[in-house]
């Protein structure tokens, strides 16, 4: 069977009802983008395939018209199970619209539920989820009023309670590699991830379904390097060669991204002294020699610029949930990738090391934080953006600091000398009586003697058994008028109340480097 085909070919194999899987990651990391812009070319000049069940891990796409916007179409999708929301906005505004059904499941779940389907298996069991919007007596996941089925149930196992994922049926997946012989063995050389595809193939296969594959070149049966070779050739159904494949998003090709070289020193570039960079500093001091941390989208890749700035990453570890461990994570659209990276695993391996308590670290964002410690990152002021992993990672991290400004919306502070100083407040209140979506349990992190830390740019809170309490206060900072009196709830208020180290606020390093 000839497997290389153009890429209407390719998509032709996909078909109304069909239930389809897509790899790849936010930024273009991984994503066949050639396949899903064919693919929608094909339902407009066709109306098929129609009523799709689109699956997947991550947030996919460039927060604009790439990824997942490609099925923003009526008629195209009729129902969505995704792990994150935030980079495909088009078609998740159709969810919030109510015009398909939806779910919302932890990253690290999916990448694990492949693995499960591919064997047979009847799903993962987990305590992942337990006492957030996945729980199904919170919500089970689901995102609007249309979406009705249970996927997920609680079950008691040993006198202990687990979330039950369910397996399901799969039919067909697109991925990305780097180079496919002509038997289809496909290698990722020059993929800044592995993502889940290896998982994602085999599940699909072992359905009965169909694996197609972007790459960028083709090459001879049996030239591969076979210690590269990540989707066998059996596994495969279709290749589509795509020449002019970029790497991520932002850029054709980095080498440092894939391993190939590794520059003299990654560099994230300039970090000027504002209150993102306070933030980051003041997570970077739980820092420990011999630390494996993970990084989380937005405010908390603020870390990976100071630990560059500190000289500290032969002394900590940096992980990111796709796969990659080492070096320095990127920012922004292409969080999803490392400069200079010394490992690139698969991600449900990641996220095994993840679930089984291997962080010691984790530094992640915070949209809203209530008074029983709960976090919301993954549905606020009218934007869904989804969990992605933080739900794995936050529930089962030794010690996790949640990163964010006090307030939100046209905040302006000033910083330097030593002290921060408000100049013009936020619209919006962050510390909220309840969370209109529970993402993080504070009742269950109690439960596991978690180390929980809240900090913003003016005050830092821990997670007490008593509950909230503010621990640290800025230099510069009027405890009522800038931090109690924007709260809707008092918080505990530790005796004594301790100042944020002026480190912090001054306009040099910090010398985190000398400390350890």
């Amino acid at each position: 069977m000839k497997k290389v085909m153009t890429a209407s070919e390719a998509v032709s194999l996909i078909q109304d009802e069909d239930v389809l899987v897509v790899g790849g990651s936010g930024g273009g990391v991984t994503e066949p983008t050639t396949l899903l812009r064919e693919l929608e070319a094909r339902f407009l000049s066709t109306s098929h395939p129609r009523n799709l069940t689109l699956v997947h891990s991550t947030g996919i796409g460039d927060r604009e018209k790439t990824g997942l916007n490609y099925f923003a179409h009526e008629g195209m999708v009729k129902r969505e199970i995704g792990g994150h929301y935030g980079m495909s906005p088009k078609l998740t505004q159709m969810v919030l619209d109510n015009k398909i059904e939806a779910y919302n499941f932890p990253q690290g779940v999916f990448t694990q539920l492949y693995r499960e389907i591919a064997a047979g298996r009847p799903g993962v069991i987990t305590k992942v989820g337990i006492g957030t919007y996945v729980d199904p007596r919170l919500g089970g996941g689901k995102l609007n009023p249309r979406t009705t089925e249970d996927l997920v149930e609680v079950i008691n196992l040993g006198g202990e309670e687990y979330l039950w994922y369910k397996s399901f049926h799969l039919n067909a997946v697109l991925l990305r590699g780097t180079t496919a012989d002509e038997k289809g063995n496909i290698s990722m050389e020059h993929e800044p991830a592995v993502l889940d595809g290896p998982a994602m193939a085999q599940a699909v296969h072992n359905c009965g379904g169909k694996v197609i594959v972007q790459v960028k070149r083709l090459a001879r049966t049996g030239t591969l390097d076979p210690r590269l070779v990540k989707i066998p050739g059996f596994l495969v159904d279709a290749i589509v060669v795509d020449p002019e494949q970029w790497q991520v998003c932002t850029r054709l090709f980095d080498p440092t991204l894939c391993g190939e070289i590794r520059s003299p020193k990654a560099s994230m570039g300039p970090f000027p002294l504002t209150e993102r960079k306070v933030i980051a500093r003041r997570a970077a001091l739980e820092l420990k020699p011999g630390s494996v941390i993970n990084l989380g989208f937005g405010m908390p890749d603020g870390v990976a610029a100071i630990v560059e700035e500190e000289d500290l990453d032969e002394f900590v570890t940096l992980t990111i949930e796709q796969g990659l461990i080492g070096g320095i994570p990127q920012g922004g659209v292409i969080f999803g990738c490392s400069s200079n990276p010394e490992a690139i695993i698969d991600e449900p391996s990641q996220f095994d090391f993840y679930d089984g308590g291997g962080l010691d670290l984790a530094c992640l964002g915070a949209a809203e934080i209530d008074q029983e410690g709960n976090v919301n990152v993954s549905r606020f002021s009218g934007v869904l953006t989804g969990c992605g992993g933080f739900i794995n990672i936050s529930q089962n991290a030794k010690c996790v600091v949640f990163c964010g400004t006090f307030t939100a919306g046209g905040l302006r502070v000033e910083v330097g000398n030593g002290r921060i100083q408000i100049v013009q407040e936020g619209k919006y209140r962050k510390f909220v009586r309840k969370v209109g979506h529970v993402t993080f349990s504070g009742s269950y992190a109690r439960h596991r003697n978690q180390r929980i830390l809240y900090v913003t740019e003016r005050a830092v809170f821990s997670l007490t058994p008593e509950g909230v309490t503010l621990i640290e206060i800025a230099p510069g900072v009027d405890l009522q008028k800038d931090v109690l009196s924007l709260m809707d709830f008092k918080p505990h208020i530790a005796d004594p109340l301790k100042p944020m180290d002026g480190r912090i606020f001054q306009d040099r390093p910090m010398g985190l480097r000398e400390k350890e």
